[in-house]
């Protein structure tokens, strides 16, 4: 996950477009690394970038969740 947010980060500095797979890979990265609040940050950020997120975002910002017991948190997404 550390080396996924880092390409990620570096991305912007190079002035790469970010866009919705880019997020969802790395928003499912920081998942699978039990890493929910990184997540759930590029999950918000998504909106604040104009990002459109789709069925895979909210799937791997709900499943971040569930990996670190964040069941009150996945609850609230999922109903978002």
């Amino acid at each position: 996950w550390a080396w996924a947010l880092q390409l990620f980060r570096e991305m912007a500095d190079s002035q790469v477009e970010r866009d919705t797979i880019t997020y969802n890979a790395v928003v499912s990265s920081c998942g699978k690394g039990e890493q929910w609040v990184w997540a759930l940050q590029l999950f918000r950020e998504m909106s604040l970038s104009r990002v459109e997120r789709n069925t895979i975002t909210d799937s791997a910002a709900v499943s971040a969740c569930e990996k670190s017991k964040q069941w009150a948190l996945a609850l609230q997404l999922f109903r978002e």
